[in-house]
């Protein structure tokens, strides 16, 4: 359900300035900070050594990528950027263990890069699954264009990006070095020791394998990524940064414009600020109980759920239930193949009750967060039928408590009376619903509940007969 890329390349984006500047509007007008005021709540103390440089004025380059050297840049450049890098190391008591790329790129180069190697392996039929999926859960459309969404919307996005496989850091510049591009810098180095000390790829297993296997780990460890990523680089900003650096970066806020973001679907802005938003609020829990070694901690002992994450009191002993589902294949007929199974886990549980692109068919939000709270494990599988784009999704989910289960079903029954018309207890004394893409049903047993959308009733309970 999740899109997948070939690379691993973590992105800073535009999101981590917007939650910065936030922050960093209502201390501006008091000088280079004494305290900052961090987003969500939390206030931390930092003692503030000398500012550091004025911003660095760049020439501006349209070639690509490639054509541009990257051994090149300015002297001056380069010397920030060290200095940053050490400032980076300081803050995060991490050392670099070898050398990295460092390129700036245009906002041109970047749409060139996001077409031809983001996206390069996510093709029209993954996409086309994808939309079945997404719009099945009432999150998309069925005719919403979502590769040349998110094509738009990370050439939009975008401030920068650290690459593990070429081992480069690659930064969308502006005008100049300032603000906002010098706190990019700080969250992507951020990205270059944590893939340096810990391994992205091997040792977290933040790829593609592996995500596939278990996208809700991924998105736990994503989350613990980008949380350590943020609070460090605001950190650095409040410690390191200029009178001119916060103009610049409140002026960047002030000036910016996000079409394509504001545009977006309720699920992909709030899906695309996750792994910033709850992941920084989880590390500064850890960090606050028991500063950076307390993250690091977590690094050796990854979250692996974003129920974790939500409630970070969970982490480390809260530990997902496994859910296994059957094969039901033979129970479904001729035509049908399974395309995608994993966990949903409780963010996406709460993202589709919550944020449907119908309005109509969401609920409040403290009422859907509620009601997924208790949420103890699950496991979801979708199948296609080729012939006729038909889908059948099975959630079976496993709550922490039987009343857990039952808030959880009370909310279901809500969603379900605003998304589908109701046909009472048709289909083995379970409520049942009808929509445009056939039945809908959900069961629930004590801790345990169960929702099923097949196109016919024979489906529903073929496969509620596999689950008995």
């Amino acid at each position: 359900m999740k899109s997948k890329r070939t690379k691993t390349i973590i992105l800073s984006c535009v999101v981590v300035l917007i939650v910065a500047c936030v922050c960093l509007v209502l201390i501006a007008i008091s000088g280079v900070g004494v305290s900052l005021i961090w987003p969500f709540g939390v206030t931390q103390e930092v003692t503030v050594p000398t500012p550091y440089q004025a911003t660095l004025e760049l020439p501006q380059t349209t070639e690509s990528p490639e054509a541009t050297p990257k051994t090149e840049l300015p002297a001056d450049l380069v010397e920030a950027m060290t200095l940053i890098e050490e400032q980076v190391s300081q803050i995060r008591a991490l050392n670099a263990t070898g050398p990295v790329e460092r390129t700036l790129i245009s906002a041109a180069e970047l749409e060139e890069i996001v077409a031809e190697d983001f996206f390069s392996d996510y093709s029209d039929q993954d996409a086309r699954q994808d939309i079945l999926i997404l719009s099945a859960l009432g999150l998309l459309p069925k005719d919403f264009d979502l590769k040349q969404f998110y094509n738009e919307l990370y050439g939009e996005q975008i401030a920068g990006f650290y690459d593990d496989e070429e081992e480069a850091m690659y930064i969308v510049q502006g005008m100049g070095f300032g603000g906002s591009e010098k706190l990019t810098y700080a969250h992507e180095f951020t990205h270059v020791l944590q893939d340096q000390v810990y391994g992205l790829d091997e040792g977290l297993q933040l790829n593609d394998e592996s995500c596939e296997a278990d996208s809700e780990r991924c998105a736990a460890v994503q989350a613990l990524i980008e949380g350590d990523a943020t609070m460090t680089e605001l950190l650095w900003f409040q410690s390191y940064a200029t009178q001119e650096d916060y103009e610049d970066l409140v002026q960047v806020y002030e000036n910016f414009e996000s079409p394509v973001f504001d545009s977006a679907p309720p699920y992909i802005a709030a899906d695309l600020y996750f792994s910033y938003e709850k992941g920084q609020v989880f590390v500064q829990l850890l960090y606050n109980e028991g500063g950076f070694g307390a993250v690091d901690d977590a690094f050796e002992n990854v979250p692996v759920s974003t129920e974790q994450i939500l409630h970070p009191e969970r982490y480390p002993h809260d530990a997902p239930v496994t859910v296994s589902l059957p094969d039901f294949s033979d129970a479904l007929g001729e035509g049908w193949t399974l395309i995608d199974q994993n966990v949903m886990g409780e963010w996406y549980t709460f993202l589709i009750l919550n944020k449907a692109y119908d309005e109509v068919h969401q609920l409040d939000e403290t009422f859907a967060s509620t009601a997924t709270e208790g949420w103890g494990g699950d496991s979801y599988a979708f199948y296609l039928n080729e012939g006729t784009d038909e889908v059948v999704f099975i959630l079976d989910t496993v709550w922490d408590t039987v009343a857990d289960a039952d808030e959880f079903a009370a909310a279901f029954l809500s969603y379900a009376n605003l998304r589908w018309e109701s046909i009472g207890s048709e289909i083995m004394d379970s409520p049942t619903w009808v929509g445009l893409d056939g039945m809908v049903v959900f069961v629930q047993n004590g801790d345990r509940s169960v929702w099923v959308m097949a196109p016919t009733q024979l489906n529903v309970e073929s496969i509620l007969s596999e689950l008995q």
